[in-house]
């Protein structure tokens, strides 16, 4: 969680360190990535747990409270699909970067993924307020997210200078519409949308 930090306050000197430290898949995957996901789904299942969340049925909104197996089934399943976008993010970044003539391996995409979307799983905490839309805060994390990417994919996957701002670009758009699908089911759920009644 204190890298997601660093990785907002200064970009450029932790992705060299990211680069320099050289992890591995799972090095990342067990004692970076999981944690993280896992700290901050347990916080938002807590909220709900605590205080619910608000549902607005007609004009008058009302707290709905989740059962402790509606969240951790809700929060498996969010952390679930989070590491499908990343995997598979992965993938497309590694593809991506092949068109603009360059050979990466995968772990290399995996890292630039792994840490770049860090901001945003950061940004789940807020969601644990029964008041904050689900919105506001993937708003706040993929903005930081985007801009944490624009210094790791130069600095991980290493394009040549003319082509490294169009991998960027490409790159950011695909996490930023796979991350928003994610969001837009998460938010149905949690107004209710996908209830019986």
């Amino acid at each position: 969680m204190i890298k997601a930090l660093l990785l907002i306050f200064e970009p450029a000197a932790t992705w060299e360190r990211i680069f320099r430290a050289q992890r591995s898949l799972g090095f990342i995957l067990l004692l970076y990535l999981l944690p993280l996901l896992g700290f901050t789904s347990a916080v938002e299942g807590y909220g709900l747990v605590r205080w619910g969340k608000y549902q607005y049925h007609g004009e008058v909104p009302r707290s709905k409270y989740y059962s402790v197996g509606e969240a951790a089934a809700f929060e498996g399943a969010q952390v679930g699909v989070a590491l499908l976008i990343i995997f598979t993010g992965a993938k497309l970044v590694k593809s991506m970067s092949e068109t603009f003539h360059g050979r990466h391996n995968y772990t290399q995409a995996f890292t630039t993924v792994a840490y770049g979307l860090s901001p945003l799983f950061l940004f789940h905490l807020l969601d644990a307020h029964p008041e904050m839309s689900p919105w506001v805060s993937w708003a706040l994390g993929i903005i930081l997210s985007v801009a944490v990417l624009y210094h790791g994919v130069p600095r991980m996957m290493e394009p040549d200078p003319s082509h490294a701002f169009g991998l960027y670009l490409m790159s950011a758009f695909t996490l930023l519409l796979a991350t928003g699908v994610l969001r837009f089911l998460a938010a149905w759920y949690l107004q209710g949308k996908f209830s019986a009644a």
